[in-house]
């Protein structure tokens, strides 16, 4: 997924081996069917129009549904196609993140952590997650401590404006970052992309009226929260 995921279990055991093994078999598999960065993934052949929707594999028309449910849920804001491209990566990683996690507790682990670039999901705790700060290359702008956290960032720091209005084409810009805290990663990680993508000033009112706490870092490095946030 032109990423990179890590592994920390603190309570390892006898079958901590065996489900990390096979939480690496299921991201690998996840790899080849929707990286955009891999011409012959069923993502990148279905863009190409060479691969049929109803000959897609299961999981492939799962994740496009929930993109499109998530479409309807954020005004368009959020969607499989950004740019007019096939790309559902702002839903997948995310979810590949919490499957990997989900394989740990499944081996009986209750103390772990998953990251997958730079978006965490953990279990147990307490765990101490450094937020980057997106005008200080190594520095970190806040820290987040609990137990059983989701913390999903959408930025510009890693691959500079890279996060599409789809309602003008254009690359958002109204954020250097916007970071969100919650339980679950996977739906962080899509309402990250889709409040990113609607920018100042709607997006933090949005959120903060789903229940979300977020952090907005600004252009000019100023931050904002929403009321949730502590």
């Amino acid at each position: 997924m032109g990423t990179v995921f890590s592994f920390a279990v603190r309570d390892p055991g006898p079958g901590t081996g065996p489900a990390l093994r096979r939480a690496v078999q299921r991201l690998h598999r996840l790899d080849a069917l929707f990286s955009t960065y891999r011409p012959e993934s069923e993502i990148s052949r279905l863009g190409r129009g060479e691969l049929a929707l109803a000959e897609a594999d299961p999981e492939v028309r799962w994740v496009l549904d929930r993109c499109a449910e998530l479409g309807a849920e954020t005004g368009g804001y959020f969607t499989a196609r950004p740019g007019g491209r096939l790309d559902p990566s702002g839903y997948v990683k995310g979810w590949a993140v919490e499957e990997a996690a989900r394989t740990l507790r499944e081996s009986g682990s209750a103390h772990h952590c998953v990251s997958g670039g730079g978006d965490v999901q953990t279990a147990g705790g307490p765990w101490r997650i450094g937020i980057a700060d997106p005008h200080r290359e190594g520095a970190v702008a806040r820290v987040v401590t609990g137990h059983d956290l989701a913390v999903a960032t959408s930025g510009t720091a890693e691959r500079g404006p890279h996060v599409i209005d789809p309602h003008t084409g254009l690359p958002s810009a109204s954020f250097a970052s916007l970071t969100l805290v919650g339980p679950h990663l996977t739906r962080l990680d899509a309402l990250a992309t889709a409040a990113f993508a609607m920018g100042a000033p709607r997006a933090l009112p949005w959120l903060a009226a789903k229940g979300v706490r977020a952090l907005a870092i600004h252009p000019d490095g100023r931050q904002e929260t929403t009321a949730g946030w502590n």
